[in-house]
């Protein structure tokens, strides 16, 4: 927070949330928003005063600043990473230095000597009324002519000014009208005999009559039609503007949404016995708890129960916030939310361009939208009214975000924005977080379960292929067992369909030498390139860094390089080998990255022009497919034995989300698992659909290892370029920490398993801090103050500290 003087002619506009220009520094120029209006002017700096103010109402709400100082102390962040993240780049102003002439200057009247490009500049801006630095550059052919406009600036020959630009434009459209003199039937009618000498002038005015009914109903004439449906091949462009000039059509622009309004009649949700047992147990619930959670097995219909939910809410006239872990989700839900709430619903998530984000950001701050279905993001959107927050699939790990600051889980947000708002919160899921399934059989959430699917749905059942048995008898087909295989090729005889999921993209992990066992690395990240076939790359899945698939080990020159495991790629390649007549569609990050591309490889597959679906963990999220018979899952041994003390939690989640995709109607789908290890008790679980005897064993776990929910976490993350002053700075902050905090409650320091990232070199610590007994507060602040002490350390301050509380 900055304070700023403001002008006596801007105190009647001041408004908190309001955004104002204001110079920070010599040179910059900023956008500010007003957190605070007081009297009391800084001690330590002269406050400068405001430029300009932007809007006559208000972007954000009060509430919304409470809200983004919460997430900064409670993730130890600042308040601007918080706002940076929050306010879409549309809202943030840009600014441009241009160079301009001095309005005085007088080459004959000055007594500086000028250098030729000097010369040439000043000749150039005499015919310009200013340019940009770039703009300079091109029009005198040099790179750099920094020290040009120095040297004129010097010499009073020119001045640099900020030009302040609105990142965000509205979409305009222009629209042509009937005057409103020729509405009356009888001038219409007198205006055609005039024009009977000019026959295009008089086709193009019977076209426009073919888009507006004047003689049924005039008072449309006023809204015009789109310019465009006058502008085709067969009119005439001269016949258009003559009738615009001499008055009997007008032109005009129109600022129209980016998001097109759905007119089609509504529809109605209803609930079957089950579905409204249940949402009856969540309205109960929220009589005496805020929070309330949905545990409904795959299929069970929380999707219906949601929506009744909304309706309610919206009938009182309150907001609702839906979020959802994926963007991959949204296609589906939001043709289901539009056919029963129609254009009150608003979607918001990172596919978005800047401009249509603002301008479901605008459509919140002025109530067009009650409904907004979206992502984590959706947090900070401008709600005054919220009334309910639904957070489907709310174990999944999408609603934590891990770079940049604020390194915030939207989920943990929503319960506090909830109580801001005096909001209830519905948390959704087939596989809750073990967190939140403690806290619901502790009381503090409502529980309601959901055990039987919708209608006639059957749950999946499990086969497990026995990887380490099919190697010995030579049955496995590349990465496939014979099993799925022949699953895959009855699914197609029958025109069904299938899912197969494996957790890793790319082709291949990596590609090593057969003659001496090297394997590329990332030059500036210390992990394996993945090898990427579509692109001919090896590309680090880090930092972005890419080069060639190499002919020759770049070690000992052998030729002999083979790719080792398996990602989407290679998986998607080796199907369209082994059964040529399967239509194959792949589903990761590396095919989604166009903004439609999800919507497009949905409705390829709803549409049933996809037989087969390779995907990663996008497969798994809560999507609905009629014809979806058979599920495989890749290389589940992997996933169980990630050093991450929730590697189980999440196998057993991923594995049952995706088995969900399976038999989603009448038909009983089928799960192909293959593993190597067919003995462990988890696959046990999962084929049971045992959530209860899984959560039993595992939050044992957890409290003999002092693990979540019977912990807090705050994770540590020291940078630096030079390994050994990473490892310096990260054991003097472990012992400074230790002193303060005592030695069993801090671990480390210790590497991660990837220690070097984009040329800076990793260590960790990790704060386990008992619930209850401990002062979360102080604790925080203990370690911001040892952190600062270590980097206030001459030849440590070069050196980076991250905190990430709540990590994983």
């Amino acid at each position: 927070m900055f304070t700023y003087r403001s002008p006596a002619d801007f105190n009647d506009y001041l408004q908190v949330g309001c955004r104002v220009i204001v110079q920070f520094g010599s040179r910059k120029i900023m956008t500010g928003i007003i957190g605070a209006i007081h009297t009391t002017p800084p001690q330590k700096y002269e406050a400068k005063s405001l430029l300009d103010i932007l809007d006559q109402e208000p972007i954000i709400h009060p509430p919304q600043i409470k809200l983004f100082q919460w997430i900064a102390d409670y993730y130890m962040c600042t308040l601007g990473e918080v706002m940076n993240v929050a306010i879409p780049s549309g809202l943030k102003l840009s600014s441009e230095s241009r160079v301009q002439l001095y309005p005085d200057f007088d080459l004959y009247d000055s007594d500086f000597d000028f250098s030729d490009n000097e010369l040439l500049l000043i000749e150039i801006l005499e015919k310009n009324e200013s340019l940009t630095y770039s703009e300079i550059g091109k029009a005198l052919q040099i790179k750099n002519s920094f020290s040009i406009i120095k040297s004129l600036v010097q010499k009073d020959a020119v001045i640099i000014y900020e030009e302040i630009k609105e990142k965000y434009k509205p979409k305009k459209q222009r629209r042509i009208r009937l005057k409103s003199e020729y509405e009356d039937k009888k001038v219409l009618e007198s205006l055609f005999k005039q024009l009977e000498s000019q026959p295009k002038q008089e086709e193009l005015l019977l076209a426009y009559l073919q888009h507006m009914p004047i003689y049924k109903q005039p008072e449309l004439n006023s809204k015009g039609i789109e310019k465009s449906l006058l502008q085709t091949a067969e009119l005439s462009a001269s016949s258009l503007k003559t009738l615009i000039r001499n008055n009997i059509l007008e032109e005009f622009e129109i600022t129209i949404s980016r998001f097109e309004d759905d007119n089609s009649p509504l529809t109605e949700i209803k609930l079957t016995e089950n579905q409204q047992h249940a949402k009856n147990e969540i309205l109960d619930s929220f009589k005496t708890k805020d929070t309330a959670l949905l545990h409904g097995i795959t299929g069970s219909g929380k999707t219906e129960i949601y929506i009744s939910l909304i309706k309610d809410a919206l009938e009182s006239e309150s907001q609702v916030l839906y979020l959802l872990p994926e963007i991959a989700l949204t296609t589906q839900i939001v043709i289901r939310l539009k056919k029963v709430f129609g254009n009150k619903v608003g979607i918001y998530h990172s596919k978005f361009s800047d401009n249509e984000r603002v301008e479901v950001w605008n459509g919140v701050l002025s109530g067009r939208y009650q409904l907004v279905l979206g992502v984590r993001s959706s947090i900070f959107l401008p709600f005054d009214n919220l009334g309910m927050i639904i957070v489907d699939e709310e174990h999944e790990s999408s609603y934590k975000q891990y770079d940049p600051a604020p390194r915030y889980n939207a989920r943990d947000v929503a319960l506090f924005m909830a109580k801001q708002h005096h909001a209830k919160v519905l948390l959704g899921s087939a596989t809750p977080s073990l967190e939140s399934y403690f806290q619901a059989k502790e009381k503090k959430y409502g529980l309601i379960e959901l055990n039987r699917r919708y209608g006639e749905a059957q749950l999946p059942s499990f086969e497990i292929a026995d990887m380490l048995r099919e190697g010995k008898k030579k049955t496995l087909k590349g990465e496939f067992s014979s099993l799925l295989i022949n699953h895959l090729n009855e699914i197609l005889e029958k025109k069904e369909q299938a899912i197969i999921f494996q957790n890793r993209r790319g082709y291949s992990p990596y590609i090593s030498c057969e003659q001496c066992a090297n394997i590329p690395k990332c030059t500036n990240c210390a992990v394996s390139l993945t090898y990427h076939q579509y692109k001919k790359q090896l590309i680090c899945h880090y930092c972005g860094y890419h080069e060639p698939m190499p002919n020759e080990c770049e070690a000992c020159g052998s030729k002999s390089l083979k790719t080792i495991g398996v990602g989407t790629e290679k998986l998607e390649e080796d199907l369209e080998l082994l059964i040529p007549e399967a239509k194959i569609q792949r589903m990761d990050l590396d095919t989604t990255r166009n903004k439609n591309s999800y919507e497009r490889i949905i409705t390829d597959f709803e549409n049933q022009e996809i037989d087969i679906l390779v995907g990663t963990q996008m497969v798994t999220k809560g999507l609905d497919f009629d014809h979806v018979s058979l599920v495989g899952v890749f290389d589940i041994d992997r996933m169980l034995h990630f050093p991450d003390f929730r590697a189980y939690e999440r196998t057993f989640q991923l594995t049952t989300q995706v088995s969900g995709r399976a038999g989603r109607r009448e038909k009983k789908g089928k799960v192909v698992i293959q593993a190597r290890n067919v003995e462990l008790p988890i696959l046990k679980d999962i084929i049971s659909n045992n959530y209860l005897k899984f959560y039993d064993e595992e939050i044992r776990e957890r409290e003999m290892h002092r693990y979540p929910p019977f912990t807090r976490l705050i994770g540590i993350r020291i940078k630096n370029k030079d390994k050994n002053l990473s490892h310096r700075a990260a054991n003097r902050l472990s012992n400074l920490l230790k002193e303060q905090l005592g030695s069993q409650r801090v671990l480390g320091p210790q590497e991660p398993v990837i220690n070097k990232i984009r040329n800076e070199y990793l260590v960790e610590l990790l704060i386990k801090l008992e619930r209850g007994s401990i002062d979360l507060n102080k604790v925080k602040q203990i370690i911001q103050n040892c952190s600062n002490e270590i980097l206030n350390e001459k030849d440590l301050k070069s050196s980076k500290i991250v905190f990430d509380v709540d990590p994983y």
